[in-house]
């Protein structure tokens, strides 16, 4: 399939948002002192799910005190 084909199938608009998604879980987990590129990683393949668990995670200490 060439990209016009993509675009004119309606699907675009759809890969458009599913790479949204990884990258705001991207800079989510960032701030949740996790691996970013991990975590785009895992959007790309899971999506919502990824994004529901990352929410549910609590944010990683970098120290003890």
């Amino acid at each position: 399939m060439d990209q016009l084909s993509i675009i004119a199938d309606g699907r675009a608009p759809w890969f458009v948002g599913w790479g949204s998604l990884a990258l705001i879980n991207a800079g989510l987990a960032q701030g949740k002192n996790r691996s970013g590129l991990v975590w785009f990683l895992l959007s790309l393949v899971l999506g919502p799910i990824a994004t529901l668990v990352l929410v549910i995670l609590p944010k990683v200490r970098s120290t003890l005190f």
